[in-house]
């Protein structure tokens, strides 16, 4: 799985969680808890989502550092490999 595959996949899964998104407008580098208004519950969601479809268990201590979608996209990147 290339980094091209592991974006789809980490876009698919936000919009899995906040259906009304529109991922083509996130932008990469930015946090993205700012871009788009995810509570802790739809957070969690989505981290426990990727851990399901990608196979890739995410600590919680390592959850402050998965702040923008090129941040989490790089961590599951190191993971999945």
């Amino acid at each position: 799985m290339n980094e091209s595959d592991i974006r789809a996949m980490v876009l698919a899964t936000l919009k899995s969680v906040a259906p009304e998104l529109e991922v083509e407008q996130l932008r990469p580098n930015r946090p993205l808890r700012k871009q788009v208004d995810l509570d802790s519950m739809d957070w969690l969601n989505f981290l426990l989502g990727l851990h399901e479809k990608l196979k890739v268990e995410i600590p919680e201590a390592d959850y402050g550092r998965l702040v923008s979608i090129d941040d989490v996209v790089g961590y599951v990147a190191a993971r999945v490999r």
